[in-house]
């Protein structure tokens, strides 16, 4: 029962952000409701354990201002999940009316206390930079976990911590979406990332300018904005950056005179440049291919990586040896077999044309790709034309396969396309493909997000996975 002489915290949705941030609020001694719209008999499971751990749940609530009205205590604090609307119109009006509101980020952020965040953002790449930052500050023998839009959520890994009274971590290692960045105006990381910039989302954020505002605000906020000299839209449109680092997988060279970088490759090596004090081009760091993963953007992704080790205190050398143990990231071209000369790549994560076209780019052909699910808006043209040139056969499924069928008749491609209903009969179909085209890998790199068929891109990474697995 809630307590009407309490000010009260409301937590909307019970997703996973939700659930973490309704533990961590009422570990902390906060009066808590949690309201959720829909209503089912999984939501009311995790309701009853949210219950007994004290913890008032109100199913089959919308999202409305007469709601709120009729829950009796004084809301204090509104903490949203990052799949909410920031710009709901309820959420407006409890700003407007002087409700404090807020994203589980920013919660999880104050809960952190002194513990210095490196916040990693970006449309693409993010993943693999976070994990690889947590990787090299653990190998390095610092407490580094990561969490946010990967694994755990910010409030979990923070409640994780303060439950079992262990010490605070060295730092936290964040992967941040525009969702959540913009629901959370005061996190300010000690060590920013931003990996890409690229169209997505805008059925959100309406226009790409909105998109990167976000983006930009994180870095702002930043100690140590560390950013990627190699994407075209950061250069263009991220040069205001106070203390910006730039880093670029190719020669400073080929860089306009107003990006200096602080990290580049030259004759098969990372240099960095000199620092106060010092003379001279710059030193060596480490071997630039240290690092056993496909594609130059990977690169990239290793260079903004040890930018952040550098701010940590890392030398070249730990880092060179920390980069050389690096297995990869699962559903991000995660190498699951091979099998009769085949091998088989799960990039669930590619969810949109943009990662898409990476994976392609990466890999060499021929190649089978799986494609489907939910479409997003986007520019398809550049991975229909990697399509062209890397794909003897695409197989479609999901929700987005008629669409993407026209796409490919329209833009002329050569190769077979074959369609399915889901990855099920998609995957058996694309092994027998890989073997009659002769193909070298078959590639799960949907560009398309997974709600049609699954929970999360993980969901249809697994189930792609042991799919292959049972072939």
């Amino acid at each position: 029962m809630l307590d009407a002489t309490r000010e009260l915290t409301v937590v909307v949705g019970l997703a996973r952000s939700g659930i973490g941030a309704a533990r961590l609020l009422n570990h902390l001694g906060h009066a808590v409701l949690v309201i959720e719209s829909q209503s089912s008999p999984a939501l009311e499971t995790k309701a009853g354990e949210l219950r007994q751990a004290g913890i008032d749940v109100q199913l089959g609530v919308p999202l409305h201002g007469d709601a709120f009205a009729a829950l009796g205590p004084t809301t204090a604090t509104v903490v949203v999940s990052p799949g909410i609307r920031w710009d709901h119109p309820t959420l407006v009006e409890l700003r407007k009316s002087g409700v404090s509101t807020k994203g589980e980020m920013e919660l999880a952020f104050q809960a952190s206390g002194d513990v210095p965040w490196i916040g990693i953002t970006g449309t693409n790449g993010k993943t693999t930079v976070t994990h690889l930052v947590s990787h090299l500050l653990q190998h390095a023998g610092l407490d580094a976990p990561m969490g946010g839009n990967v694994g755990f959520s910010g409030a979990e890994l923070v409640l994780e911590r303060l439950e079992r009274g262990d010490p605070q971590p060295n730092w936290l290692v964040m992967e941040l979406s525009s969702y959540q960045i913009e629901s959370a105006p005061q996190v300010a990381p000690r060590v920013g990332i931003w990996t890409t910039l690229t169209p997505d989302h805008l059925e959100r954020h309406g226009t790409i300018e909105a998109y990167r505002a976000i983006k930009h605000s994180l870095l702002e906020r930043s100690t140590a904005p560390i950013l990627n000299a190699d994407d075209a839209d950061l250069r263009a449109h991220a040069t205001g950056l106070q203390r910006a680092i730039w880093v670029t997988a190719g020669s400073r060279e080929d860089l306009p005179p107003t990006i200096q970088p602080s990290l580049w490759i030259e004759d098969g090596q990372v240099w960095q440049a000199p620092q106060p004090g010092e003379t001279g081009p710059g030193k060596l760091l480490m071997a630039a291919d240290c690092l056993a993963m496909p594609g130059a953007h990977n690169r990239q992704n290793m260079l903004l990586a040890a930018a952040a080790g550098l701010e940590a205190g890392l030398s070249g050398a730990q880092m060179e040896q920390a980069f050389r143990s690096f297995t990869g990231v699962p559903h991000r071209l995660e190498r699951i077999r091979e099998q009769q000369g085949i091998s088989f790549y799960n990039d669930s994560k590619a969810t949109n044309y943009d990662a898409a076209e990476v994976a392609l780019h990466a890999l060499d052909g021929p190649l089978v790709v799986l494609a489907g699910g939910e479409s997003k808006q986007g520019n398809p043209n550049s991975w229909l034309a990697a399509l062209q040139q890397k794909a003897a056969a695409v197989v479609l499924y999901g929700a987005a396969q008629a669409e993407f069928d026209q796409l490919l008749s329209q833009a002329g491609f050569s190769g077979v396309v074959h369609c399915c209903v889901s990855l099920t009969e998609a995957v058996p179909l694309a092994d027998q493909l890989a073997r009659s085209h002769r193909c070298l890998a078959v590639l799960l790199s949907p560009a398309c997000a997974s709600f049609d068929q699954y929970n999360d891109f993980e969901a249809r990474g697994d189930h792609f996975r042991q799919l292959v697995m049972s072939l």
